[in-house]
């Protein structure tokens, strides 16, 4: 347990030094969120009516809305960027090292996807901070009651990143897979968008969003920032995170690479 820990702490220590080394990475974490809340959201308010749906009691702005969605956004890209430093770590040999450690290499993939997560709840408390200069503010609870679903979320996003980067020969074909992962997961989701309006346009988006795990992970910091319980979300975080979980601790199971190479 001791040597566990002391695992964790490294891995997560080494991912701080990273983050903090690269300062453009939180500016362009921040930027991104922050063009669609005061660029597109100023534009959209007009064109999109807002019905009140749970968790609202009341009609509320666009802004307001995609807060949530923002959030998410964050977690995924931020889960995704984790991601490709295991395929740079590959390359530059990093990777080999940190697995062949005498500890689970499940525990060794565990710590990475924690450490990950844990940038990315940061990045998105640091956004919700900017909101609040802006004028979106919620209450004082449900900026407590959100960071176990901004937890989750992260750790959803980030094992399905890990997973994919299993499966990532060479660093140049990164870019590709992640914009058809990314971009498709975000928008057909709730996090610009809710399910009713999704429906007006079209019944196969409403089906994709609503079989989005992505959605689940939106509505789950939604509801809590609310302190409105939401148990399928949070069912659906959980068991996508172990699929996920288990589709990287697969790809990276040395047998298998072996087998490959055999065929």
């Amino acid at each position: 347990m001791r040597h566990a820990l002391a695992a964790l702490w490294v891995i997560c220590h080494r991912e701080a030094l990273r983050f903090l080394g690269q300062r453009a990475r939180m500016l362009a974490a921040l930027v991104r969120p922050l063009v669609w809340l005061f660029v597109f959201a100023a534009g959209f308010r007009a064109a999109l009516g807002l019905s009140i749906t749970p968790p609202y009691q009341t009609y509320i702005t666009y802004e307001t809305y995609i807060v949530p969605g923002l959030c998410g956004m964050i977690l995924l890209f931020n889960g995704m960027q984790s991601s490709l430093s295991l395929v740079m770590d590959r390359e530059m040999g990093t990777m080999r090292l940190l697995l062949t450690a005498p500890l689970p290499r499940w525990w060794l993939l565990s710590c990475k996807l924690i450490a990950g997560a844990l940038i990315s709840v940061l990045q998105a408390y640091a956004f919700l901070a900017i909101c609040a200069l802006y004028g979106i503010t919620f209450s004082p609870l449900g900026y407590v009651a959100i960071l176990p679903a901004l937890f989750l979320t992260a750790l959803m996003v980030g094992a399905l990143g890990i997973a994919l980067s299993s499966t990532i020969k060479q660093l140049e074909n990164f870019a590709g897979v992640m914009n058809f992962v990314i971009f498709p997961m975000f928008f057909l989701s709730t996090a610009l968008y809710p399910l009713w309006k999704m429906a007006e346009a079209s019944a196969l988006l409403e089906m994709i969003c609503r079989l989005n795990p992505f959605s689940y992970g939106v509505e789950s910091i939604r509801f809590a920032l609310y302190l409105t319980p939401n148990p399928l979300a949070w069912g659906v975080c959980v068991g996508a995170s172990i699929a996920f979980m288990a589709l990287a601790l697969w790809g990276y199971d040395p047998a298998k690479r072996l087998i490959g190479r055999k065929v």
